[in-house]
């Protein structure tokens, strides 16, 4: 008796998860395929994915230690404050843009082929996290200008970069689904992120908020991440605040659970709306 292939996305949450993993090698290609074509024909290559986040860490840190005479961690130069704040949220900025135009850039294929349409945006999440990666060298030679000797928080980096990929993933997918049917957010786009480049930690300390704004502060899924980040890098001035992060944890996890749970509901119309 020959095998019945049913092709329906998803009939169970089992067969689902399962199809995500027969098609390990299809995420492989498309990641790939997405580095490649990133920083193809360009003159510096790789070195963009530095330029992009110590760019803008160098503008910030000239305009508001000269003119708004910023405030920095205890014995933590500004610059690396920010630069500190400044990678994870390129991360997450540039995940959420990739994401969102992933299943509608990759509409040949989502209108032909049958695969789990998770395998797409999660492609490009994971393609923005090894450019994330790579700027951790220059993050390190930062930490020796600054004279900034890591300790034992250092292990925990590792977690944090976790954290910073389920805060970019869960996001990633609701609006990857969303613009699928509204194109509107390839145009709002820009305007959420920069709202949240300034409602994030990135140019500012934590301990600057006011503590009465502290619980809707650490609302924001970037927030424990950014603070993570200097807690681990910046030494015993950058102070940690645990109930707080917990929250920001949880608003993290709640992210993921209702991206997953909104994308795999909507995914079965992509083909017929894109």
């Amino acid at each position: 008796m020959n095998d019945v292939l049913i092709i329906e996305a998803g009939r169970s949450a089992r067969q689902y998860w399962g199809d995500l993993w027969r098609y390990r090698e299809l995420f492989y290609v498309l990641a790939w395929r997405d580095m490649m074509i990133r920083y193809k024909q360009t003159a510096v290559g790789v070195l963009w994915a530095f330029l992009q986040p110590f760019i803008p860490a160098v503008i910030t840190t000239m305009i508001m230690t000269r003119v708004a005479h910023a405030g920095s961690i205890p014995g933590v130069p500004y610059f690396l404050m920010v630069f500190c704040g400044q990678l994870p949220w390129q991360f997450f900025s540039t995940s959420l843009g990739s994401a969102t135009q992933s299943v509608v850039g990759n509409a040949n294929l989502i209108s032909k082929v049958y695969f789990p349409r998770l395998i797409v945006p999660a492609s490009a999440v994971v393609t923005s996290l090894a450019d994330f990666l790579i700027t951790l060298l220059p993050l390190f030679g930062a930490m020796l200008w600054a004279h900034v000797i890591p300790t034992w928080r250092i292990f925990f980096l590792p977690g944090f970069i976790l954290l910073a990929l389920l805060a970019a993933l869960g996001p990633g997918l609701l609006l990857t689904a969303l613009s699928v049917r509204y194109r509107d957010f390839r145009l709002v786009m820009p305007l959420i992120l920069t709202i949240g480049t300034w409602v994030s930690p990135v140019y500012y300390w934590s301990e600057t908020v006011p503590a009465t704004w502290r619980p809707f502060y650490s609302l924001n899924p970037l927030a424990g991440v950014i603070e993570g980040f200097r807690w681990s890098i910046c030494g015993p001035a950058s102070h940690f605040h645990p109930g707080y992060f917990l929250m920001s944890v949880t608003v993290n996890l709640i992210m993921v659970g209702f991206g997953v749970t909104y994308f795999r509901k909507t995914e079965r119309t992509f083909a017929d709306v894109i």
